[in-house]
Formats: C-alpha cells, structure tokens, sequence
C-alpha cells in the first residue's frame, strides 16, 4: 500500500508556558529492577517545538434467566441475572452498562492523552519510540517486533521460541521463560488487521517527514494503527479503559448501588498516580494482567454471594484466573484461589517457578486442610481456636513446602524473591537483593502514600468502612459462637463478599507496605472498598436518616477538592521524548558492527540494544531466572573493584564482543549503600577499598579493552581476545 508522505513540523501553534513539574511518586516510569534506575529521559517542549439505593442486593436465584428479545435483550437479561440485578429491570440495566462504558471511554481517553503529552508519541521516529520502551519494556515489545516482522506469524512464533540473541550463546524458548503471551496475541491481531485494511484498500497509517531541528537529521514518523507500536500501545489503553467499565460494574455490585460504581470510577481518577502506571510504562506485564484480577475478584464476589454455585461461574472464574497469571510472573504471589495453576503451567511449557511457587505450596495446602477438616473437627476447642489452628497450619505448611519442592526439583529461579522479603525483616544482604531494594518501587512504601490517599479523603473512607465491616464480622462470629444451630449459624454469618473483601484489604495493605510497587493492588482495591459507603448493608441506620444520594455527594465533593488538584497535576505533564546519545549508539552498533557481535553492558541498556539494533546480548532486565541473574552479576563486575584482568576473563567466556560502560552506573546511588561499588563491597569485601575498576577504565581502556566508540553517555569497550 502506498502510504501519503509530506513534511510535518513539530512545530504547531506555540503552547502557553508550563507550570514547573510537580515531583511524581517513584511508580511513574520506574524500571523493574535496577539500583535507582531512572526513567524514561524527555525533554520539555521548547517555545519552537510544538439512582435508588437498595439493600445488599437480591440473591442469585436457581435457574438461568429467560432468553427472550433477541440476542441484545438475551444479554442484558443474563447481566442482569449475574449481577443479581433480575428485579430491577432492563432499564436499569441499560443504565449501568451505558455508565461502564462512558467509565471505559473516559479512562481510555485520559491514558491516552497523558501518555503522548508526556512523549509526544505521534511525532517520533520509529527509533525513537523503541528507545522510549526502556529496560523490561523494550525487552517485551521486541518480541512483538519479530513476530510482526516475521515471513509468517508461525514463523515468528518459532522464532521466539528459539531464541538465539537474548542469551547468547543460550537457545532459550522466550514464550516460556518471559510471558510473552500478550505480544503474540497483539501480533496476531496486527497482522490480521493490516491484511484485511491492504485486501479492502483502507490506508492504516499516515508517514510523514518531521523535522527535529537543533541541527539534527529530519526523521520519518507515521500515525496510524498500521504503524506496529501506535497498535500495540493502542490496544493497551483499550484493555485498560474496559478496566475501568469493569470497576463501575463492580462498585455498583458490591454495594447495591451505582452510586458504588460511581464512587469507585471517581476514587480511581483522582487517586489515578496511585493507582496505575500504564499512562508511563504500557508494556509493563501489569498493564496487561491486571484487568483480569478485577474480574476475577468481581466474579469471586459473585460465587460469595449466591445461594447455589453454578458451574459456569466457576469456569468463568478459572478463565479470569488463566488470563491474570499467564502475562505476569508475579501473579501467583496474589491468587490464592481455585485451579489455574495447572492450565497455567502447561500454557507456560512446564515453567518450573510455577510448580514449586508459593502459590502452589499454598493451593496443596488448602486442599490438605480441606481433607482433614474431619478430623479437625474431632478436636475439643472452641470454633475460634479451631480457625487459629487451620491458619497456622495453612502458613507454615505452605513455606516447610515451598522450601522443600524447591530443593527436590533443584529450582532457585525465585530464590531472589524469598530473599527480598527476608531483607524486610532482617538485616540480610546479598548482590541480587541490593539490586532491588536499591530501586525506590521495590523499597517500602513511601511515607507521602498515607499522606496522598488522606487528602483524597480515600483513606478516611475506607478505614469507615472497614471499621463497620468488622464490627458485621465481630456480630455475627459472635451469633456463630453462641448458637449451635446450622440454620441461625448460616443465616447469621451470611456475608462471606464483606469478609473476602476486608481480608484482601488487609492482605494488599501488607503487600503494599513492604513493596511500594505492589500498591498498585492496594490502592484500586482500596476504591472498591470505597463503593461499600452507599451499602445498606453496612450504613442502613444512616440511610434511614440522611438520603443516600446527600451523603455520597458530600463525600465525594469533598474528595474531588485533592482529586481535580492531582488530576490538573498530570495534565499539566508536557515534554517530548529525547534520548540523543544512546541514539548514536545504537546508529553507530547498526552500522559498524557486525550482525553477530554480542554485547554486553547495563540492563536497560541491553533491551534496546536488541530491540532497535537486533545484536546479540547475554543479559537482560527479565531478572526472574537464576542463570540469568548469575550472568548478570558477571557482567556487572566490571563496575566492582576486581582487576581489569579478571572481568575480561569471565566476559571472554560469555563471548562479549563488546561491553558498552555507563560512568553514571559507577558514580550514581539511589541512596546510602546503593552505588553499584558500594553494592559490591558486599558481594566482594576482599577488593573493598580499591578504586573501582569504571573508574579506571573510563580514563584508559587499555591494555585489556580497546575503546572504540564514545559520546557523553557511552563508552564501547571492545574485548581485547587473549
């Protein structure tokens, strides 16, 4: 297809002066791993560039919901029976999906416009939007590029599943150790789209030539879903804007009303810094995993809340359940519930962290305790005790068993996890552990997190509603005690959504306060909890004196003072993506080395090294395999104090050609103790003390390396062969 070329200037109508940007919570464009790794580089823009409230909620009744009025009127009707919404009508129905969809919409609409604010997308070259995916997320996206670029989408598939550049000289099947799923679902999808657009003469992109100024070389740029990235971004946004339908449908379910869903919606937006980072980080697994935890916790309710268990619902929750792990590596660390895990493990070709998770020991648990509950209820103590009992026995069971699964099947992959969480507690330290603390997402939740969901009124909100939870759980465990009857027992402990919820409340809290990263869990589910603020359930005695809708007004006026401040704060975001000296190099390695030279060197800086140069690398930021993380720490010797002799030695085995030397990794710490010598003077205490060997090589490469290329940034070392 012939695509319509003219010149496009970046230069549009002059934008007013921006506002000074205001400090960002370290979650926005934090790298996975990497001791203070920064963000993504931009530069600012210069002046020449450019209704009716009701109680919980009819239960679900037996039977499936009629199926008349055509396929529209057959869907509502089975939403409505799923959402227990059947007595309340088609109109209200109707209602609520059009509020989820304008939900979706607005969110779509506000990621997308925070996301090319903050890079100016539409206006970059194709280099330049490969280098703006850096560390993990160039590393994903390359491999939606093979498949794309790919003879045919199987040959692409084959390709990334004998992969010889990520680990050179290894072969390694990418689709199993990266969960890689995502991308050769959208590169299917991709090429599908553009064979039907070329076989019905639909034009999918637009190029054009941008001129950059400043004295640099004019580029291409096209927009369009025909352009790979633009659909790739493209279709992450939308999966993330039906996010936000899922947690309209979700707070109007949970509370019985959708004055619910609407204070969840709104929560979201003005806490949004909080709550997600897809507007900065798109290919991050989380952007594409996440949407399929809001529904399995939204069907998770659903099964808590009705009278009889259907097997579709259980089916549905398992499919949710695939679709949550499968993009993620740390999704197990989460799910606690029912039977993905094998489906899972056989999608991921038998991925050994998997079978010997925690998550696993923990299901295996379970289903003991869940055997021998005969036998636990032969015991004479108190139902209390009884409780206390199965959960000790559920945690200690599932570490004694994760601990010995993984010695019997000689699995260390996620050893660096156990050893982090160790790090928490106690004074433990090690060179993979550093790696990550040293990180600010990986660190403890930041002291200003309270603070920030305080002055959205988020925190206050939630602590209510938590408090009445509790006081509904204290009530009826203590009916449970008291009575001996099943039929009072059952009637009076009833409420198994509010306990789930409160529970998994106290669960992402935890999870949150030991890793900042992980509050992107705890602060949307936080907005769930929100939604219980219209439940009669909780507040009746309120309702019956206050009318609900005067209420939720109140407290969301009162939110909306910090939220439309945080929001205003990420529109103000303007800048335009600018990494001039690792564009030279990757210029200069495409041009002046040869296609099989293997390189070596930082993380991030390897990711984009594959992905826009296509060379050989032997590491990668994908850090969750023990071989890799051996590799790794190899490499990033070279910023230790050990001889230049030695280095190159262990290099030469890998088969580095070239090692690409940052002296900011060597000078630069996120805080006291996190400079990568400092961090080796842990690993390596006999060579504590000695001047650090970037240091020296920064002054003079030789006689062990042979500089060959150079800017402000970069030093390529070339490997003096032996």
């Amino acid at each position: 297809m012939v695509l319509q070329a003219r010149n496009k200037h970046r230069e549009a109508a002059p934008k007013p002066p921006q506002p000074p940007r205001a400090s960002q919570s370290p979650l926005r464009g934090a790298s996975d791993v990497g001791a203070g790794e920064p963000g993504p580089e931009r530069a600012p823009l210069s002046p020449g560039r450019k209704g009716a409230a009701g109680r919980k909620g009819p239960r679900a009744e037996p039977g499936a919901p009629p199926a008349g009025g055509g396929l529209g009127g057959l869907l509502a009707a089975r939403l409505r029976w799923a959402l227990g919404l059947r007595r309340a009508g088609r109109g209200r129905t109707w209602t609520t999906l059009l509020l989820a969809v304008f939900a979706a919409v607005l969110h779509w609409s506000h990621i997308t416009h925070l996301f090319e604010n903050d890079r100016h997308f539409s206006h970059l070259s194709t280099l330049e939007r490969e280098m703006a995916f850096r560390t993990e997320m160039g590393l994903y996206y390359s491999y939606f590029k093979t498949i794309v670029e790919a003879p045919s989408f199987l040959n692409g598939v084959w390709m990334i599943m004998n992969d010889k550049l990520t680990e050179y000289p290894l072969v390694i099947n990418t689709l199993k150790r990266f969960n890689l799923y995502p991308e050769v679902i959208l590169a299917s999808w991709y090429r599908i789209y553009t064979k039907i657009m070329d076989l019905i003469g639909i034009q999918t992109k637009i190029c054009w030539t941008v001129t950059r100024g400043e004295g640099l070389s004019p580029i291409e740029s096209c927009e369009g879903l025909g352009d790979p990235a633009c659909f790739y971004v493209a279709i992450i946004f939308i999966l993330n804007g039906l996010m936000m339908a899922l947690f309209f449908i979700y707070g109007t379910y949970l509370s019985g009303s959708r004055l619910g869903g609407l204070v969840t919606v709104l929560c979201f937006f003005f806490n949004h810094g909080e709550c997600t980072r897809v507007m900065w980080t798109p290919p991050l697994r989380e952007s594409f995993s996440y949407p399929f935890l809001v529904l399995q916790m939204l069907l998770v309710t659903h099964i808590l809340r009705a009278t009889k268990l259907y097997r579709g619902s259980l089916i549905a929750l398992c499919i949710s359940n695939v679709f949550f792990m499968l993009p993620w590596q740390f999704a197990q660390f989460v799910l606690l519930t029912q039977i993905s895990l094998a489906l899972c493990f056989v999608l991921m070709f038998g991925n050994s962290m998997l079978l010997t998770s925690y998550y696993a020991s923990s299901l295996v648990i379970i289903w003991g305790i869940l055997a021998m509950k005969p036998h636990f209820l032969k015991i004479n103590v108190s139902e209390l005790s009884l409780w206390v009992i199965q959960g000790c026995f559920w945690l200690f069971g599932t570490v004694i068993l994760k601990y010995l699964t993984s010695k019997i099947f000689g699995i260390a992959d996620d050893a660096h996890i156990g050893n982090l969480l160790t790090s928490k507690f106690f004074s433990y330290k090690d060179f993979d552990t550093l790696l990550y603390t040293c990180a600010a997402e990986f660190d403890f939740m930041e002291k200003e997190t309270p603070l920030r969901y305080t002055k959205t009124l988020l925190l206050p909100v939630v602590l209510v509603v938590f408090v009445a939870i509790v006081r509904k759980i204290i009530s009826d465990m203590w009916g449970v005690l008291a009575k001996q009857q099943t039929h009072i027992r059952k009637h009076q402990f009833d409420h198994g959504e509010l306990v789930y919820h409160a529970l998994q409340l106290l669960a992402y809290t935890a999870l949150g306060i030991l890793i900042m990263r992980l509050k992107l869990f705890l602060t949307p589910h936080m907005c769930v909890m929100a939604s219980l603020i219209c439940s009669r359930q909780l507040f009746g005695w309120l309702f019956c004196k206050v009318h609900p809708g005067a209420v939720v007004f109140a407290i969301l006026a009162a939110m909306s003072i910090q939220g439309s401040a945080n929001l205003q704060t990420q529109w103000n975001i303007v800048g335009e993506f600018s990494n001039l000296p690792q564009e030279e190099l990757i210029e200069w390695i495409k041009y002046s080395t040869k296609p099989d030279a293997v390189f070596a060197g930082a993380m991030p800086t390897m990711a984009s090294v594959k992905l826009s140069a296509l060379r050989p690398i032997v590491n990668h930021p994908h850090y969750e395999d023990a071989g890799l993380r051996a590799r790794t720490k190899i490499v990033y010797s070279m910023y230790s104090r050990k001889a230049a002799e030695e280095v190159k030695r262990e290099l030469i085995k890998l088969k580095v050609n070239y090692y690409i030397l940052e002296e900011s990794w060597c000078v630069r710490r996120s805080k006291p103790g996190c400079s990568m010598p400092e961090i080796w003077d842990v690993e390596d205490p006999a060579n504590a003390g000695k001047t650090p060997l970037c240091n020296l090589l920064v002054k003079d490469s030789k006689p062990h390396f042979t500089t060959v290329f150079q800017n402000s940034v970069y030093k390529v070392l070339e490997v003096v062969k032996e």
